[in-house]
């Protein structure tokens, strides 16, 4: 780790001016107090009526230093109505099961208001940082995963300040005892908290080595000198302060520090973004021939929906969550292919879920938020009708996103479906093509029919007044987004029979091999 420890002096530094244990007069913090209080109410109501961006507020450090006390205080200080604190422990049955970010997007707190966040997503790069042997390539791919969960944050509205509350080894040790020593207070002590005394060279080397690995001009560190309340509270509130006021900037660069060179090193170390196109696909490069008789059809339907409806009931489906996407043209079939699928699961295994345009609630989140509030556990299934690829196709070509959302969100898309599959979900990603001409017949006839009349709107005609935008759009996303762990499956759909059958096929080899690697416990095979 030397590159990581050469770049960590910077920070090094910085634990050194806290641990100096700095002490305000006590006028002097009043004064301050009293004038930063009103800064704050004023900035939050500010911050709330323009509801552009909310604040997401990190609090770690040491153990035992007063970092509860100061979640209490920017309670008190400001409209405790427009702030969640998000406290989080060790994750339930439920949460483990997840992809590690998952727990943390479910709480996201939505434009205009505050979230404070104690037990953050750092704790598991705190713990491999913290082993006498450190895991480099490990250590740098969870801080790769912080800084663009970050990343991504800062792009869609969410200002983010982290805190890290440092005081000296005696001044941690005195604190505790004194907490100890009053019947009253001796219950703020953790056994953490004892354990300090014992390992805060480590602590603090943890300290410095995960704010170097994560240190972004859009999601800074701040070390808030902790021995002296007044002194704690100050800093905490003055770094909120700044977030509140802080207008709309998302750089994409590290922020520039003495060691940037180390820095740059590390980078280079991590593991390279994405993971490299499986295939280029391209719409022009569809055979819209390929069809199936009704006689083979029949058959095949039968045979693989049995397939499917034993491997979902399979002892080792529990093990793995299911997620299928569906996009392509309108009136391409992708209700039809997914009744087929559904026809041979338990409506209590499965949720269909059709994504429409966002509502209010999810307005005031980042993009991804209503995906990752609807991923699966494992033993589940979840059929997405359009997905989170809005972004990329109706919301560009629409307009309703600008270019710099619509570029960023390739990237972001890969993320957010690398950690799902590295969690162990099945993903499979449709798009169901048909060309322009059958799109018109089978508009035509939905007019003319009373019972299918319903599925075709104006928006259908509109869109398809774009359909050359579409089609580049849709070009650009294979390109962008079909990687080697989540492929694009392009499937040509003027014949029905043929595109449910190869959905169909798609899922059930898919799923049989996902299942081939677990044994009876769940196990991964060898």
């Amino acid at each position: 780790m030397s590159k990581i420890l050469k770049a960590s002096h910077h920070f090094e530094l910085v634990l050194d001016e806290a641990q100096a244990d700095p002490i305000l007069e006590k006028d002097k913090a009043k004064a301050l107090i009293a004038d930063l209080r009103i800064k704050l109410l004023k900035a939050q109501y500010a911050h709330l009526k323009k509801a552009t961006q909310s604040v997401l507020v990190v609090i770690t450090g040491i153990d035992g230093v007063g970092k509860g006390g100061c979640i209490n205080m920017l309670n008190e200080w400001m409209d405790p109505r427009h702030v969640t604190t998000l406290a989080y422990g060790e994750p339930a049955a439920h949460a483990a099961q997840m992809p590690y970010l998952w727990r943390y997007w479910q709480h996201l707190p939505p434009k205009g208001t505050t979230g404070v966040v104690f037990g953050s997503w750092y704790q598991r790069l705190f713990e491999v940082l913290a082993e006498k042997s450190i895991d480099e390539t490990r250590a740098l791919g969870i801080a790769r995963e912080i800084r663009e969960f970050e990343s991504m944050l800062t792009h869609n509205g969410v200002q983010i300040v982290k805190l890290w509350f440092h005081m000296s080894k005696e001044a941690q040790q005195k604190r505790v005892d004194t907490l100890l020593s009053d019947p009253d207070t001796a219950w703020q002590v953790t056994p953490i908290d004892l354990e300090v005394r014992k390992k805060f060279d480590r602590a603090r080397k943890v300290g410095a080595l995960a704010m170097t690995l994560t240190q972004e001009a859009h999601a800074p560190w701040v070390v808030v000198p902790s021995a002296d309340e007044n002194t704690r509270y100050i800093y905490a509130g003055q770094a909120v302060l700044a977030a509140l006021r802080r207008r709309e900037r998302v750089p994409d660069q590290v922020l520039p520090e003495p060691d940037a060179e180390a820095l740059l090193s590390i980078a280079d170390l991590s593991p390279t973004k994405g993971n490299g196109a499986s295939r280029v696909v391209s719409l022009d490069q569809v055979d819209y021939s390929a069809s199936m008789k009704k006689s083979e059809y029949e058959p095949l339907l039968v045979q693989l929906q049995a397939r499917l409806a034993r491997l979902v009931r399979d002892p080792r489906f529990k093990h793995v969550p299911l997620i299928l996407a569906f996009e392509g043209q309108d009136a391409a079939g992708k209700g039809g292919a997914i009744r087929r699928i559904t026809h041979a699961l338990d409506a209590r295994q499965y949720r269909a879920i059709p994504i429409a345009a966002p509502s209010d609630e999810e307005l005031a989140r980042p993009y991804l938020w209503r995906f990752w509030r609807r991923i699966p556990e494992r033993g589940r299934i979840a059929i997405f009708d359009r997905s989170w690829y809005g972004r990329v196709l109706v919301e560009r070509v629409e307009g309703f996103a600008a270019e710099p959302q619509w570029r960023r969100a390739y990237e972001e898309i890969n993320q957010f479906e690398n950690q799902l599959v590295e969690q162990g979900a099945v993903l499979l990603k449709f798009w169901l093509a048909i060309t322009k001409e059958e799109q018109l017949e089978r508009f035509n006839d939905r007019k003319r029919s009373a019972f299918k009349s319903f599925k075709i709107t104006p928006e259908d005609w509109r869109n398809r007044e774009r359909w050359d935008d579409y089609v580049t759009a849709a070009n650009d996303m294979f390109r962008e987004t079909g990687t080697v762990a989540c492929p694009w499956h392009v499937i040509s759909a003027n014949d029905k029979q043929h595109a449910r059958i190869t959905v169909l096929r798609t899922v059930v080899e898919a799923l049989e091999k996902a299942l081939e690697k677990y044994n009876g416990t769940g196990k991964h095979t060898h």
